[in-house]
């Protein structure tokens, strides 16, 4: 998609009934009437008519890679946070056009397009083969999770518990790491983003092993960094205006003299017009002075120039120095919505790792007798709602699939024994 849309920028770029064709020829190709659904992944692309080049200028500052947050937002440079709500793919491009236009004014709203990248994925979890995260696609159905999940658990497979127990505490615990790493990196942007001097972080108690201090000993390491390179930057701008600012006092003071200059010498002039008309002097002496007033007037008007000048670079300076910490926030809440977003999926990947866990340590209670088909029912967690489902419901971005064998045909001893040995191997699973 990105290549086709490189290419035929290129080649219609001289040519806006071509380009603009294409555009609605790519929203229309690209739109879905479903609403985009939370941790959806999309690539924004804005671009512009210059009328005065004759070509369509990309927007790249503004456009490109979100997620959509929990909350059903997007966080964007210029706009800020932006509710996506019930809208799908082509209808949040005409509302972002649209704030656009509102926002810097413009007479003909800019083209948007978006194109979605990655939907948030699937778990399936309960009595399965292979329970996990899965990638959704449209109109995916519980009977299709199920396949993917390897289908049905059978009692051959009970074996293999132990092991994807042991699989699933060390899938556990390198979650554990990433999302502290995680907090910790978004504890420091948003200290960044508060133009802090330190940064301190709210350590999780029981946390003061030697890998946590050292994963917020970095975090404090790249915050001192990054200030530091800020600091120098501004510095040196603020040191330039100062310099250019007592250049004008030099000017200003200069320009004092030079008035001066020019009041006597005007004096020169008229005392010398009155000798002339008298015939005490003669004509060639108030040419003279004349020159010499003339030399004067034109060195106030250079010193005038260079006050000019000198205002100008300064004004310039003052952008320059805005700029640049506009530029670092704009970085910094681009950074911190991408690592929400990250620390979201990480949370979500823990709770669904937990839950595999404790399923496989209870799944023996879902087993039947050879030869004999348990009865299986679906549930689906959507929004932390669970609904009944059967084999032919669709699946939406998100949804736990969760698939359970029911243990009506297993024998006595068999339920004794899972009831016996299940609290010690969850116990054993929590430490």
């Amino acid at each position: 998609m990105r290549r086709s849309l490189t290419a035929c920028l290129s080649a219609f770029s001289r040519t806006p009934i071509g380009l603009a064709a294409f555009t609605a020829v790519l929203l229309a190709g690209s739109a879905h009437a479903a609403p985009l659904p939370a941790l959806t992944r999309i690539k924004l692309t804005i671009v512009q008519w210059m009328p005065t080049k004759g070509t369509y200028e990309q927007w790249g500052a503004i456009g490109g890679e979100f997620t959509v947050s929990d909350a059903g937002t997007i966080s964007m440079p210029v706009l800020g946070s932006i509710p996506v709500g019930d809208l799908d793919d082509a209808g949040l491009a005409a509302d972002i056009a649209q704030r656009l236009k509102l926002k810097i004014g413009l007479v003909d709203a800019p083209t948007a397009t978006v194109e979605i990248l990655a939907y948030a994925p699937i778990y399936v979890v309960g009595d399965v083969n292979r329970p996990g995260e899965y990638k959704f696609s449209t109109g995916l159905t519980v009977l299709q999770a199920l396949a993917l999940g390897g289908g049905e658990l059978r009692p051959g497979n009970l074996l293999q518990n132990s092991m994807d127990v042991t699989r699933l505490l060390g899938d556990i615990k390198e979650l554990d790491d990433a999302i502290l790493r995680s907090r910790a990196k978004i504890e420091r942007l948003q200290a960044e983003m508060a133009g802090a001097k330190a940064v301190e972080f709210s350590k999780p108690a029981g946390s003061a092993d030697q890998f946590t201090n050292a994963i917020y000993g970095q975090e404090q390491v790249i915050f001192a960094a990054r200030t530091n390179a800020l600091d120098r930057k501004s510095k040196s701008l603020t040191e330039l205006r100062d310099l250019l600012t007592e250049e004008m006092h030099v000017l200003d003071e200069k320009t004092k003299s030079t008035d001066a200059n020019i009041a006597s010498i005007q004096q020169q002039v008229d005392s010398t017009a009155a000798l002339v008309a008298k015939g005490a002097v003669v004509a060639t002496r108030q040419a003279e002075v004349e020159r010499a007033l003339r030399s004067y007037q034109d060195d106030k008007l250079d010193i005038i120039t260079a006050i000019m000048r000198a205002r100008q670079n300064i004004s310039q300076t003052n952008r320059d120095l805005q700029a640049l910490y506009d530029e670092r926030k704009t970085e910094v809440a681009s950074e911190l919505q991408a690592e929400r977003a990250s620390l979201v999926q990480l949370q979500v990947k823990r709770e669904t790792a937990q839950k595999l866990m404790m399923d496989n340590l209870s799944v023996a209670a879902g087993s039947a007798r050879p030869g004999e088909s348990p009865p299986i029912s679906f549930t689906i967690v959507r929004q932390k709602a669970e609904v009944e489902a059967a084999e032919t419901t669709e699946l939406s971005p998100g949804d736990v699939v969760k698939v359970t064998l029911h243990a009506s045909q297993i024998p006595t001893q068999s339920a004794d024994a899972q009831q016996s040995s299940t609290p010690g191997s969850i116990a054993q699973a929590g430490q």
